[in-house]
């Protein structure tokens, strides 16, 4: 579109532009010749004056020639004819013919520079109008370059206008495009968004549903263990009790043998220490004296030691030796663990009358 309308402004320029030259010339024309005309008007008074005072000298001239011929006609004939002085008529028409060839000379010549003066007024007058003519043709191409250059500059102009108009569309369109593609990038992110949203709500609704399905399991595997370890404890109770049962008999029973075995131990410690003492002669039978011992893995003595002394060191010392001659207590391997330890340590009471 703005192609179409640079080209009818280009014609509506160059129209008048053609229009106007043409005016200038016409005008130019007329003012050539009305020039020409007031020129030419003061030229024929010139030209009589010219020629008046041409004619007033050729007169003159021509006088003083027809004086001169007299003179010399009057001097060659003055000496015979020098009574025909008075008698003057005879030169008149010589002077008449001279005047009328005078007058028709300078007619002539008036003619002549009359034509001459005409030619050049015309010469003149065409050389003002080829000169107005070429100044009128320069003016017109000034003119029309003129204009031709305010329609190439208005041409520009809008070549311009059209080219920042074109660019300010495409501009505007890339800019549209642009906010078209934003707007689309943001919707689509958008939808991005909610399809993430949803994944996510749909993932945390499956783990919650696994969670609760886990901690469903869980219970259920809680409840079947709890009713498990219930059963099992039950059972392991019951055990428990029948094991106690059979442990209290089984300690009971063991009580008894150890007792026995302790009993039939401490008896034999006690025969063998009453026939190893040898209890000292001045020694009375209220005299006592109690000997701690400790015995190691196979009977022997480790160590004895006065744990109530009788206040004599020969009694304390009689019975220490009777413990250390009837060691070693072999009889130990025989029980068991448990008595072992019970009766790897112990005290002995020596008095003169019973060992105790």
């Amino acid at each position: 579109m703005a192609f179409f309308s640079r080209d009818k402004q280009e014609v509506g320029y160059l129209l008048p532009t053609v229009l106007a030259v043409l005016v200038h010339i016409v005008v130019v024309m007329f003012s050539l010749i009305n020039l020409e005309e007031r020129n030419e008007a003061p030229e024929p008074s010139s030209i009589v004056n010219a020629t008046l005072v041409s004619t007033e000298t050729t007169t003159n001239q021509a006088q003083q020639a027809n004086d001169n011929q007299a003179s010399m006609s009057a001097s060659s004939e003055s000496p015979a004819q020098a009574p025909a002085q008075e008698e003057p008529a005879p030169s008149r028409p010589l002077e008449e013919a001279v005047i009328e060839q005078a007058e028709a000379l300078a007619a002539q010549r008036e003619n002549q520079a009359l034509e001459q003066a005409r030619a050049e007024a015309e010469a003149e007058a065409q050389r003002r109008a080829e000169e107005a003519q070429q100044q009128a043709l320069e003016a017109a191409a000034r003119e029309a370059e003129r204009a031709e250059q305010q329609a190439q500059e208005e041409r520009r102009r809008e070549a311009e206008q059209a080219r920042q108009a074109q660019e300010a569309e495409e501009q505007r369109r890339r800019e549209a495009e642009e906010a078209r593609q934003a707007q689309e990038a943001e919707e689509q992110r958008r939808r991005e968004e909610e399809l993430a949203r949803q994944a996510q709500e749909a993932e945390e609704q499956r783990r919650r549903e696994e969670e609760l399905a886990r901690q469903a399991q869980e219970a259920a595997e809680q409840r079947r263990r709890e009713e498990e370890e219930a059963r099992r404890a039950e059972e392991a109770a019951a055990a428990e009790r029948q094991r106690q049962l059979e442990g209290e008999a089984q300690a009971a029973a063991n009580a008894r043998q150890a007792e026995q075995a302790a009993n039939s131990f401490s008896a034999i410690v006690r025969r063998a220490v009453e026939q190893a003492w040898l209890i000292p002669g001045g020694a009375s039978d209220n005299m006592s004296a109690t000997i701690q011992v400790r015995l190691g893995p196979s009977g022997e003595v480790l160590a004895t030691a006065v744990a109530t002394s009788s206040g004599d060191s020969a009694f304390d010392r009689s019975a220490i030796q009777a413990v250390e001659h009837a060691a070693p207590f072999t009889e130990l391997r025989d029980l068991s663990p448990a008595q072992q330890r019970d009766l790897r340590q112990f005290n002995l009471r020596f008095t003169p009358g019973d060992v105790r």
